[in-house]
């Protein structure tokens, strides 16, 4: 491997500082990743360089490459161009690949006198009624869903007139959302009617079945057929309300596609929105997998959406900055045959249609590693906060607790992924003074922390795993006593402080510049809070532990005949000062250590006490 990494970096050393793409190949030849650079020399040479700080995926990618190819091009434009192409032609197991599944949809209406409607991905010759096609799947799953809902159709497995009568109906009917002919109290022209009506809304749209429902609902009341009108007046106000509630996703801007990352760990999802005439009509959600930063991935997914797009739509509106967003620009622009902006929204609509794809984007994330949005979010929003370049996956946080100076002790609490992690929370008792001074504990805890990492952190796990965010329960002053432990060290691990209000709740985080306002955040305010109350738990349930087992000590050590040790055999075998007072004479004697004269004296002491 090391002779193999020699002669790469050889290599490398002598390509041209000129843009071009260069093609890593393994050991059968194959292709396994392809980039471009603006000077292959320097680009290159940063995969075999000595010591390089590579993520774990590009660590595993280097370690297969057996030689590579480069080809020169005239400008960084061109090699973009070509990067895309042969990416797409070569599908290399290390770049990051998207499938083109983007076929037909279709609405599929069943035959027979109890007809179904669902969302299908072909035609099959089975007898059925089918609408479409539709190219969004998305689209027509949404639009069969809010078919089956408004009109109160049947979306279980049920078979119809066969299990009339079978059982109880399910949830959806006692929830007001099927209506529920598996009872075998609807008529079949009823039946009929509401598939008919469900049929017009598909094809129709909503306002059309709002004035074709409006019409023969009027028509109901002339004949005095009320129940019939209240029937489909509830079917009218259905359709408002799911109309009303698209409209929260409109945008002034009639073409453009939203694109947002999230991040858990190393593993990442986008998702796409896509508008067209200012309303959402298709939404895409990709799960990338092992990444190599956030910001890397954000670049190289641009590239590879938009080589298996046909269209490309005037803006393109991303949750963060983007590398080379000139030379994307370009490259959009001349796909597109026409003007494309790439735009970072800082407030207004667009900031809010940027934050809801990416609340998207970090449920599908979630989902997948069987967390919750909310975590995920919660990292994410705490991440922009905190202008950190990726979320933080491990988060160590550190607490003081003392009584006037006495039984001095720190506590360490670990959140790995938004959750806390239990096993590698950490007690510290306080050895390098006497007294009360939070700021020097910090310090010394923090030192004593980091010097373990030294020791172990060819381990990489617990003190050998290095955190990606220190949070201290405390202001500026916590932070300015910590700083000086970390370049002492040598590390760069991002450092705050958790301040609270008079009343004892998070109210901002510190740095060595300020403070950061957090109640506005939602997410991370709820993420920090539960932090700070875990590590500040923590800290005070050792503290009390201390300070409890410090007075049994003393109330023993009262008694003539027991020193340290004895007083600690005899807590060790009774577990508590309590059942030692009922022990008889010869049960002490038992003890370890414990003379019968010892035994003795601690009978009368006790016996004493009580009279």
């Amino acid at each position: 491997m090391e002779d193999t990494l020699l002669r790469l970096r050889e290599k490398a050393r002598r390509l041209p500082l000129e843009p071009g793409v260069y093609i890593m190949h393994d050991k059968q030849g194959k292709i396994i990743y392809i980039g471009k650079a603006k000077a292959l020399k320097n680009r290159v040479s940063q995969y075999f360089g000595a010591g390089s700080g590579h993520t774990d995926k590009v660590r595993q990618m280097v370690s297969r490459v057996e030689d590579f190819e480069y080809i020169v091009t005239d400008s960084e434009f061109e090699a973009l161009v070509l990067e895309c192409s042969l990416i797409k032609q070569h599908s290399p197991k290390y770049n990051i690949l998207l499938k083109d599944d983007k076929g037909y949809h279709y609405v599929k209406i069943t035959q027979g006198p109890w007809p179904r409607i669902t969302s299908e991905k072909q035609i099959v010759q089975d007898g059925a009624n089918y609408l479409g096609p539709y190219v969004s799947s998305w689209t027509v799953k949404q639009a069969v869903g809010e078919a089956n809902k408004i009109f109160k159709l049947p979306t279980c497995s049920r078979k119809f007139p066969q299990e009339f009568g079978k059982g109880r109906p399910c949830l959806n009917f006692y929830i007001d959302q099927c209506c529920a002919p598996c009872r075998g109290k609807l008529s079949e022209k009823e039946y009929g009617e509401f598939v008919s009506q469900a049929i017009d809304f598909l094809r129709g749209g909503s306002s059309f079945s709002v004035k074709s429902l409006t019409e023969q609902m009027e028509r109901a009341a002339e004949n005095l057929e009320f129940e019939r009108a209240a029937k489909l007046r509830d079917k009218i106000n259905a359709i408002k309300k799911i109309t009303e509630k698209q409209k929260i996703v409109d945008s002034h801007i009639p073409e453009q596609d939203v694109i947002a990352l999230a991040t858990l760990g190393t593993q990442a999802a986008v998702e796409v929105f896509r508008f067209k005439g200012g309303r959402l009509f298709d939404r895409e959600d990709f799960l990338l997998g092992e990444i190599d930063t956030a910001v890397a991935a954000r670049k190289e997914f641009l590239e590879r959406y938009y080589s298996i797009r046909e269209t490309v739509p005037p803006v393109v509106t991303l949750d963060e900055p983007v590398e080379d967003a000139p030379l994307l620009e370009a490259w959009l622009s001349q796909k597109a045959g026409r003007r494309v902006h790439i735009h970072v929204p800082q407030r207004g609509e667009q900031k809010r249609l940027v934050e809801m794809c990416r609340s998207n984007a970090s449920e599908k994330l979630a989902q997948q590693n069987g967390r919750t949005g909310k975590e995920a979010a919660a990292l994410d929003e705490l991440s922009r906060l905190l202008g950190l370049s990726e979320p933080p996956h491990y988060i160590e946080s550190y607490d003081i607790s003392n009584t006037a100076g006495s039984e001095n002790v720190a506590g360490m609490v670990v959140f790995e992924d938004g959750r806390p992690l239990r096993s590698a929370y950490k007690k510290f008792k306080i050895k390098g003074f006497q007294g009360q001074d939070d700021y020097a504990s910090m310090n010394e805890v923090l030192t004593r922390r980091f010097s373990h990492y030294e020791e172990e952190k060819d381990t990489g796990r617990g003190f050998g795993r290095l955190p990606d965010l220190i949070l201290l329960d405390g202001g500026k002053g916590q932070v300015a006593a910590v700083a000086p432990v970390l370049r002492q060290f040598g590390l760069s691990i991002p450092l705050f402080g958790m301040v609270k209000d008079d009343k004892h709740r998070t109210r901002a985080i510190a740095s060595l510049d300020g403070e950061i306002a957090i109640s506005m955040t939602r997410s991370a305010y709820t993420l920090v809070s539960t932090i700070q109350e875990e590590v500040h738990r923590f800290a005070i349930g050792y503290h009390r532990q201390r300070r409890s087992k410090s007075a049994l000590s003393s109330t023993l050590l009262s008694i003539p005949g027991v020193g340290p040790a004895r007083a600690k055999a005899l807590l060790s075998h009774f577990g508590s000062v309590g059942r030692i007072k009922q022990a008889s004479e010869e049960e002490l004697a038992a003890v370890k250590g414990v003379s019968a004269p010892a035994a003795k004296a601690i009978r009368l002491y006790f016996d004493t006490m009580e009279e």
